[in-house]
């Protein structure tokens, strides 16, 4: 067994490898660490988890037959942590990896620029440093599923700054984070 499963095991103590914070049924945000399956609230407006959540049985199940919740109409956009990281990245299954550039990291996804503008909807694994603010660890690559939800030529935006721009730049391009792994 790897010492990292045996220490949770045998001593108790975890070094800790959290997951992408989720949101709960109840509207909160939490991690749970892949090796203990600890929960942690998280709140994203300082980035940091705050407590251990310790899951109780419910005495009684209280039902809202009557009652319409509200929901609300508007959701405010998740909060960017701002970035300048190196990234790599490729279409799934294929051999070439781009070097590309973080600009902003949320739960979401993460917004990048790189040398390859790719169709929205392509499948992509992108590798970089995950911030300690999320993954609770310094140095922490992680290999990432995910799924362009936009793509943008940077030359596009450069051109209405200077129509006279002709030499070939990087695209713009957001990726929404399907899944992802640390690597060891």
């Amino acid at each position: 067994m790897p010492q990292k499963i045996m220490d949770v095991l045998m001593l108790g103590r975890c070094s800790h490898e959290f997951s992408w914070p989720r949101r709960g049924a109840d509207g909160d945000y939490y991690q749970v660490c892949m090796l203990c399956a600890a929960e942690y609230k998280y709140d994203w407006t300082t980035m940091r988890r705050t407590q251990r959540v310790e899951h109780t049985r419910p005495d009684a199940v209280v039902r809202r037959s009557h009652t319409r919740e509200k929901r609300p109409s508007w959701t405010p956009r998740a909060r960017r942590l701002k970035l300048d990281l190196a990234l790599r990245y490729r279409v799934n299954n294929t051999s070439t990896w781009y070097e590309g550039t973080i600009e902003n990291l949320s739960q979401s996804g993460l917004l990048f620029h790189g040398p390859q503008k790719l169709p929205v909807n392509a499948l992509i694994e992108l590798v970089f440093e995950m911030p300690e603010e999320i993954s609770g660890q310094k140095n922490r690559n992680v290999l990432c599923q995910g799924r362009v939800i936009r793509s943008k030529d940077a030359q596009d935006q450069a051109q209405a700054k200077d129509e006279q721009d002709t030499e070939a730049s990087e695209g713009l391009l957001a990726a929404s984070i399907v899944d992802y792994k640390f690597i060891h």
